[in-house]
Parts: C-alpha cells; structure tokens; sequence
C-alpha cells in the first residue's frame, strides 16, 4: 500500500511540472512573437510571465535580456543575463547577448571575454567570431578583427553581419572597393539591411561615384524613414554636389530626427553660408543675409557666415553692420586675412584711417600675397598724404598682379601729384593698355592729355 502511495505522488507531482512547463512555454511562444513585433514592453511582460512560473528557467531570462536592451535599459539587460549565466553556465546564447551589451557600453574588454567563452562552447557558432571580430576593430585592432570576421565567414558563407562587419573594417582602412564588395554581399543576402545601404553609400561617396551614393542613401531612407544618419549622409553628398536646397533640407530632417546631433547642426550651418555664398555672387542680398543669419544661428562660432555677413553689408554701405560682423569673425578666426581686409574697408568708408591701416597691415602679414590689401593700404597712405609708401604699395600690388590696371592708374595719379610726371604718363598708358573698364581708360586718357597740355 505505501508503494501506491508513493506511485501516485511521484505522478501529481511530474503531472505538476508538465503544467508549469506547458504554461511557461506559452508565456514565452507569447513573448517571441511580442519581441519580433518589436514590441518590447509587451514582449518583457510575457517573459516575466513565465520567470514568475519557472524561475529557473535561464532562457526566459536571456530573452527578457535582449527587451530590455533594445530599449537600451543596460542594468536591467546585465542583471538578467548574469541570471541566465547563474542559472546555466552553458548558455551560449547568454554570454553572446551580454557581449552584446558590454560592447553598447564600451566595456570591450568584457564583450571580448564573453566571447571567448561563447566560442570555448561552441568552436563553430560563426556569430560569436563575427560579434568579436565587430569588438575588436572598435578597440582599433584592425587585424585581429579581420581575422576573426574571415573566420566567422568561413564558418558561415551565408552570415550576413559578418560581411557587413568587415566591409565597415575594410571602410575604416579606407579600402574601399573591398567594403563595397563586403556590404553588396551583405546587401545580397539581407535586402532590409538599411544600415548596409548607407554605409555602402558613405563608401561610394569617398571614390566620388556620388549618383550611386544618392542611390544607395535613398534606399537606406526608403527602408528606414526615420534613420538621421542616412539623412545627414546624403546631404554631405548633396554639399559636395552644391545642390544646396537638398543639402538643407537633408541636415534639417537629420536634426529633427536626432536634435541632440550637434555635429549635424554645424554641418547645416555650413551648407546655409554656402548657399548664403552663391545668393551673395548674384547680388540677391536678402536672401544671403537671412541665410548666413540662419548660419549663425545653428553655430554662433562659425567665423566664415560672419566673414559673408560683413561682405554684404559692405556692398550694401552699411559700415558700422559689416564691421561688427567682421570684428566677430576675426575674433573667431584670428589668422583669417580676408576678414581684416573687408574690415578694413569699412574702416575705411568710416573715415578711420588708422584703424584702416592697421587692419590691411594685419592682412598683409598673415597673407603677404594679398594684392588687394596692399592696393588699399596704397589708397590710405595716398589720402593720408604718405605718398612714398602709397607707391610702395601699389608696386607690390602691380608685382603680385601685373595686369591690376586700377593699381598702375592710382600710382600713376600719385607719381603725378609728386610731380613724376614721365612715370605717371607711363602708369596711365598701361593702365589703358590693360583695363576693359570704360571709364578708366577714359579716365586715364584724360589724366595723360592734362599732363601734356601742362608740358
């Protein structure tokens, strides 16, 4: 009798645990089919479902692991792992996720031991050698992690994350024709890899084949509408193209999606100077100034849209504007000679002469083959009555540029107020010989007839 006893415990109790295991199967089939949804609350709760009626259960665990690391939630991800591990040494699948999560925090070092114990249980699991392969070319050791991802491809031929991640080694190196081939492969064997699609784009982009950059970003984007980089990286291609529109309107939606990219406010910054820059050479000012104020506005520290302010508001004869702008960008930029130049002018629009001659002289040392520095310093030192260094001046202008026609017709107005009349008739005859300028051949013509009548 105390035999059947025992018999029927032994049953209710194995009948116990088929339940459990048929209720934790469950709350975990739930769980995968939440997690491939991509909807991780929902996929944490089912794990947790079946933890609470198996807390044993390692695998659950691991699952749950990966949850909470898409929504990037590292302590809960590691301390479900270190569960796992606890629970099951030999779960290899464990140790490759918690590698997974050292690496989104920089813990190398970790990543890479945990992966060498993934491989010490499975010698073949290609993915661990692929995910250690990615580990060490983030620490820069290039070819220990080719020689692990060529591993991980031999392996497996078909692995995709393996020749994704060595075309991004091949990148870094800056071997590009073998990224490219890596990411195509890739590509082959995973088509929704958008990630594949803008790094083979990047890749493109630095051999100048920049169409089938274009290409390859509108694909990333059309898969991944809200990936920013792939955004960002198709505008420096569309700036390289100076297709300025499309440039700003990538870097804006690239910031709408990440406004935390600084990075990418500054390249947008740019790309608004520059086209601030083209609106200036077709004297459509308006639009310039409201470009390079939107410039500033992205990146107060940005000297060159503060430099193309200035210049405008010295075409437009607002001196005491163009100087502010100009004395920013040489605050920011102080060996920018091109800014002391134009700041100069204004000066000397301004009456301040001094202030004049010290900025081109600040022009002429940082740049001593700027003509029109010295060709303006000339026009000062005439109006201040230093006719010697006037000259000097304009000679070196003439000396850098011999076809600067406005240069010999100013020296020769100060060789003739000098009395040098035979060096100002020959300055106005070159001047002539030189300019298409109407009005100064006119000019100079006159000059010359003045002198021979006083003869």
């Amino acid at each position: 009798m105390k035999h059947r006893v025992a018999v029927v415990v032994l049953i209710s109790t194995l009948l116990l645990m088929l339940a459990c295991a048929s209720s934790s199967q469950k709350y975990m089939e739930q769980a995968d089919t939440y997690f491939a949804q991509q909807q991780w609350n929902e996929a944490i709760s089912e794990y947790s479902k079946a933890i609470d009626d198996n807390p044993n259960l390692a695998l659950a665990y691991s699952k749950r692991s990966q949850a909470y690391a898409a929504k990037e939630d590292w302590n809960a991800a590691l301390s479900d792992l270190n569960k796992a591990i606890e629970l099951d040494p030999n779960l290899i699948e464990a140790y490759n996720h918690r590698a997974a999560v050292y690496h989104a925090q920089g813990q190398w070092d970790m990543a890479i031991s945990d992966l060498n114990k993934a491989i010490e249980l499975d010698p073949k699991l290609a993915e661990a050698y692929s995910n250690r392969g990615w580990t060490y070319a983030s620490k820069g050791e290039l070819d220990v992690a080719l020689a692990d991802l060529n591993k991980a491809i031999e392996l497996d031929p078909n692995l995709a994350e393996a020749y994704y991640n060595r075309g991004l080694v091949y990148n870094t190196q800056n071997r590009w024709d073998m990224g490219i081939a890596d990411l195509s492969k890739a590509i082959e064997l995973d088509p929704t890899n958008f990630t594949a699609y803008e790094d083979r784009g990047s890749a493109y982009t630095n051999i100048d084949k920049l169409d089938m950059a274009i290409s390859d970003l509108d694909r990333a984007i059309q898969l991944a509408p809200d990936y920013a980089l792939a955004y960002y990286n198709r505008g420096l291609v569309y700036k390289e193209q100076e297709q300025w529109d499309s440039a700003i309107a990538d870097f804006s939606k690239a910031i709408e999606l990440e406004p935390s990219l600084t990075s990418i406010k500054q390249v947008l910054a740019e790309a608004y100077t520059n086209r601030g820059y083209i609106y200036r050479t077709k004297e459509q000012n308006d639009l310039a100034v409201a470009d390079f104020n939107k410039a500033i506005e992205l990146d107060p520290n940005l000297a060159l849209a503060y430099f193309n302010l200035g210049w405008v508001y010295n075409t437009q004869g607002e001196w005491e504007l163009a100087i502010t702008n100009l004395s920013k960008a040489v605050e920011l930029e102080p060996h920018y000679p091109h800014a002391y130049g134009n700041r100069a002018y204004s000066y000397l629009n301004t009456g301040e002469l001094d202030k004049a001659i010290a900025d081109y002289s600040k022009a002429i040392e940082l740049d001593s083959s700027y003509a029109l520095a010295y060709y303006n310093r000339g026009i000062v030192y005439d109006n201040t009555g230093q006719s010697d260094l006037a000259i000097a001046d304009f000679s070196k202008a003439i000396e850098l540029e011999s076809s600067y026609a406005l240069a010999y017709y100013n020296r020769g107005i100060v060789y003739y107020n000098t009395g040098q009349s035979d060096l100002a008739i020959a300055d106005f005859n070159k001047a002539i010989e030189l300019s298409d300028d109407a009005d100064l051949t006119a000019a100079a013509k006159d000059r010359i007839a003045e002198i021979q009548r006083i003869k």
